[in-house]
């Protein structure tokens, strides 16, 4: 019987207040790959299983699964801002 290999796979994943509440949550390194959450947590879960569902679409696919490419870097940059007294 052959033995499984089990490969963990990281990936950056956005998450973007909604104007309607919630989060979009989309990854950069897959394109089309989006899905949504009314709290951060249920947000977290949902991109957990999307993801996992379109990397099982590719491998159903014999497409390649893609390494991550992208780590963004998000900082904050403070600007002063003047106004007329």
């Amino acid at each position: 019987m052959a033995k499984k290999s089990k490969t963990i796979l990281e990936y950056p994943v956005i998450f973007n207040k909604a104007k309607e509440g919630g989060y979009n949550v989309s990854f950069p390194d897959f394109p089309g790959c989006v899905t949504f959450g009314k709290t951060f947590e249920e947000s977290e879960k949902k991109a957990k299983e999307v993801l996992e569902l379109w990397i099982e679409e590719l491998k159903a696919n014999n497409e390649e699964i893609p390494i991550a490419k992208s780590r963004p870097i998000i900082s904050e940059i403070p600007i002063a801002i003047f106004t007329k007294n």
